[in-house]
């Protein structure tokens, strides 16, 4: 007996994190058919697009796009512009050019945080070095600025605009907040910069070169923004699971690196003498760290934070932004793009709760 393929609302659900049920009926399984449509032409131009003559920039630049990925980013260019014509070149190209935007950030993110593992594989910078695992973020840009020309001006302005905040999330977020900064109002708009302007420049670019009508283009973009930070909290909250099994991390990495988290920021703000000992412990586990002590010297002060109030706060932070995001839909007409936008959001908003 054979089995039966898998419905492309099957297919798409499950690329998203939910169930089928948003791509019950003939309208909305087109919808489906469509983006999982427009993925292959994505897919196989990304496998053109992302070769490069010199054997090692080949090599290099293939890396992280063969260890796979969700692609989310494109398929939220593909579901946004069925508000529209659906999917046009200019439509593929775009979702091509971020997905390629997000690749070369890997890279140059990797080698910042000396991350070692990046998609189950050892990181570039680990396999080429950091020069090398840089120029090859480089490379990727310059392709993803290739095809974003292809489009004319209002493409050019939206990789450059987006490419700019990428780089200034990541600059801020290595020098952190200055004299008079907020910490915690100064690392959301890291948040904002660094993940929620991709996401909004895919789900916005699905809406202009789909042809949609101009008034969607601003919902679907607060939409991407707010869902990038909501994400981006929600990894805080996951950085602290006691299940490395489930979440391919070693609980706490971001904060044993030395990158502060919004729940050790939220706890640095509390100022009781608890919460100031804990954050205590917890520099003087980092410092020791970076001269060298083994990283598991942190185990029991992370462990006391993942415990901490302040978890649940960010868990809760995380949630209000993925309510905002799905609020932003409002403007949107009803039907399967609103409701897997939405879908996705709390989807997204229930893999911590």
């Amino acid at each position: 007996m054979t089995s039966s393929p898998i419905a492309p609302g099957s297919r798409l659900a499950s690329r998203l994190g939910f169930s089928d049920r948003v791509f019950i009926g003939p309208a909305a399984r087109r919808v489906a058919r469509a983006i999982e449509d427009g993925l292959e032409l994505v897919e196989t131009g990304l496998a053109d697009d992302v070769r490069v003559a010199d054997p090692l920039a080949d090599a290099a630049s293939r890396y992280l796009y063969e260890a796979g990925g969700k692609r989310i980013r494109p398929v939220l260019t593909l579901l946004a512009a069925q508000l529209g014509d659906g999917n046009t070149p200019e439509v593929i190209d775009v979702a091509k050019a971020l997905e390629i935007t997000h690749l070369g950030s890997l890279y140059h993110d990797d080698v910042m945080d000396g991350a070692d593992r990046r998609r189950g594989v050892p990181a570039a910078h680990a396999v080429w070095g950091n020069n090398i695992a840089i120029l090859t973020g480089d490379i990727l840009f310059s392709r993803a600025s290739q095809l974003m020309s292809r489009l004319g001006e209002r493409a050019i302005r939206l990789q450059a605009d987006t490419f700019e905040r990428l780089v200034l999330g990541q600059m801020h977020e290595t020098l952190g907040p200055q004299e008079g900064d907020d910490p915690i109002e100064f690392y959301i708009q890291v948040l904002a910069d660094k993940t929620g302007s991709l996401i909004a420049a895919a789900t916005q670019g699905g809406v202009i070169f789909s042809n949609a009508p101009s008034e969607y283009e601003e919902p679907v973009r607060v939409y991407g923004e707010k869902i990038g930070v909501a994400f981006q909290l929600l990894d805080d909250v996951i950085d602290l699971s006691a299940k490395p099994e489930e979440t391919g991390k070693v609980p706490g990495t971001d904060l044993r690196a030395g990158v502060p988290t919004m729940p050790y920021l939220l706890l640095k703000a509390e100022g009781d003498a608890e919460a100031i000992d804990l954050a205590a412990r917890i520099d003087e586990g980092v410092a020791l760290i970076a001269d060298g002590a083994d990283p598991a010297i942190l185990d029991g002060p992370l462990d006391a934070l993942r415990d901490h109030p302040v978890t649940q706060k960010t868990l809760e932070l995380a949630h209000a932004w993925t309510r905002d995001a799905v609020d932003a839909l409002q403007l949107l007409p009803r039907g399967t793009v609103r409701e897997a936008l939405t879908r996705f959001a709390e989807t997204l908003a229930e893999r911590s709760s």
